[in-house]
């Protein structure tokens, strides 16, 4: 009987501790890992494959991260996500800052929990019209098939408040088409549309594809049309894109645009985000192998950036020397 004691004690012993080992073995993964989401945009544009090699970087870098890129709208789509709790980061034109201050088309909803990470890139807005168009001007889409950008998107946001700001109704004097950059391509190679609003860094793919095709044409946007965008959003800024951006197209464009940033949510813990930024800084060469665009990001644009800086991203400017 006493042998059968002892070793019944020590079966129980044996089977808790293998239990023990058992239950640890999965809970602890779970609870060591962080997982981030970050929000991009439409498959034909520069923030999905740039986004895709971030959270590459951050997972291959950073201990317990497992970071993913989720396709989107765009820049209105990712705040709303971030807003739910449903993406930590997001890319982001400058429709941040309005969110941020909660004006225009968040009026009401201001998302004070949005902080930025650090300076991308500048995206001007193209105007586009299919080739030997009689459209000259924002005033000539008056009756036409206009792509306005994908729903939720930056792109949307901004294109429909150029056409209000040039007199324009979006819902009752053109027909806007919501479509994102690659159905855009399509819808003018098929004759589907006959312009374009899009918002885009210079050479981004659909544009380059169309050009490429031959089946646009780049039209300016006047000096007084900009001025009043300025006023309405204070930050775009005038831009123009270099003659020979694109394929047979021989001209500066004159036009405005907005800088990049690649926004935060301030629950993100100081030494996270401390260690996102570094990483991404440390591994600029392989974003640049994505989209030589981000040759951009650089600490000597961070004034560009309109809204507080996450505590962990201003850690790591300060100590690179680029905020006292």
């Amino acid at each position: 009987m006493k042998a059968f004691a002892v070793s019944s004690k020590v079966v129980r012993l044996a089977l808790l501790l293998f239990l023990g080992i058992f239950a640890f073995s999965f809970a602890a993964p779970s609870e060591a890992a962080t997982f981030i989401n970050l929000g991009t945009g439409t498959t034909g544009g520069t923030y999905y494959p740039v986004g895709a090699a971030m959270a590459k970087i951050w997972s291959s870098n950073i201990k317990d991260m497992k970071a993913s890129a989720q396709s989107t709208g765009g820049t209105a789509q990712n705040i709303q996500l971030m807003s739910k709790g449903e993406a930590e980061v997001g890319f982001a034109d400058g429709l941040y800052f309005f969110a941020y201050e909660g004006k225009g088309l968040f009026e009401g909803n201001a998302q004070k929990n949005l902080r930025a990470l650090l300076p991308l890139y500048p995206e001007p807005i193209h105007f586009l019209v299919a080739k030997g168009s009689d459209i000259k001007s924002v005033a000539d889409l008056k009756g036409k098939r206009v792509s306005t950008g994908a729903v939720g998107s930056g792109t949307e946001a901004t294109a429909k408040m150029l056409l209000k700001i040039a007199g324009l109704d979006p819902d009752k004097d053109l027909r806007c088409e919501p479509l994102g950059l690659s159905d855009t391509a399509s819808a003018m190679a098929d004759k589907h549309i006959d312009a374009a609003l899009t918002v885009g860094a210079m050479g981004i793919a659909g544009v380059v594809e169309m050009a490429t095709l031959g089946i646009v044409e780049f039209v300016d946007l006047p000096d007084d049309l900009i001025q009043k965008v300025q006023a309405e959003l204070p930050y775009m800024n005038p831009f123009s894109i270099p003659a020979n951006t694109y394929k047979d197209q021989v001209k500066e464009v004159k036009t405005f645009g907005s800088w990049n940033v690649l926004i935060i949510n301030q629950d993100v813990k100081d030494d996270l985000a401390y260690e996102m930024a570094k990483t991404l800084f440390e591994n600029k060469k392989d974003l640049t192998v994505v989209s030589p665009r981000m040759e951009s990001m650089s600490t000597d644009n961070l004034h560009y950036i309109q809204i507080p800086l996450h505590p962990g991203a201003e850690k790591y400017f300060k100590e690179v020397g680029a905020l006292k």
